[in-house]
């Protein structure tokens, strides 16, 4: 199985670049930057340089030729403002999802953000405004994708994300309640949802628990 992802060197991105390697899928990274190619290199991965904000749904198309699932794992990043939020969060996941159904792979798997919500116009009390508009933008990307019926998609949006060692135990869910959840148990659901086509049309929303990953994705499995 080979699978793209979008946002190859993030941090959910280079965990789950390991975890296919390792278990023999091919991964391929899309990344802006040339000189973090050695990173993806050391993560099993192949390093595809194309700039996400800039390229035509062709080029990425391109990039995406022989692939059986692509997966949306960018994020324009905690030091950048409300205009990169759109740019990034909202229309790249949107000519992601375009240059898929152009290059003919049916399988999307974005990762959202809890909270996520296109009519965020009025955020609550206290709300970093540019928070706010990350939510807004999560949310258009991920109404945008579920608007496709070229596309087998899966939104997850996990909780507050944390960088200890994961468990291998998650809640996944249509609603969970909000809690944090690691990087590693993130991609290791990612890992899962990959090999789990019942899990297509459900957006999930996922935090730490008690219950092994794989029988997790099995329990929300549609049958």
């Amino acid at each position: 199985m080979r699978t793209v992802i979008a946002g190859g060197h993030g941090q959910i991105a280079l965990r789950l670049e390991r975890l296919l390697a390792a278990r023999g899928d091919e991964a391929a990274g899309i990344i802006r930057n040339a000189g973090q190619a050695g990173d993806l290199r050391a993560a099993g991965a192949e390093p595809v340089v194309c700039d996400l904000e800039s390229a035509s749904v062709g080029e990425v198309a391109a990039h995406l030729e022989g692939a059986d699932a692509v997966v949306f794992a960018a994020g324009a990043g905690p030091g950048s403002g409300a205009a990169r939020k759109e740019t990034v969060d909202r229309d790249a996941a949107v000519l992601f999802a375009d240059a898929a159904e152009q290059a003919g792979v049916r399988r999307y798997i974005i990762v959202s953000s809890m909270g996520a919500d296109a009519g965020l116009t009025e955020p609550p009390p206290g709300t970093d405004p540019v928070f706010a508009a990350y939510q807004r933008a999560k949310g258009a990307a991920d109404d945008a994708v579920r608007a496709r019926s070229g596309l087998d998609w899966t939104v997850l949006r996990p909780g507050r994300l944390t960088d200890g060692p994961g468990t291998g135990k998650v809640r996944l869910a249509e609603r969970t309640g909000r809690d944090e959840v690691t990087r590693d148990d993130v991609a290791a659901v990612l890992g899962a949802l990959l090999h789990a086509p019942g899990t297509a049309g459900l957006t999930l929303e996922l935090i730490g628990g008690d219950t092994p990953v794989e029988e997790a994705v099995g329990a929300v499995a549609l049958r």
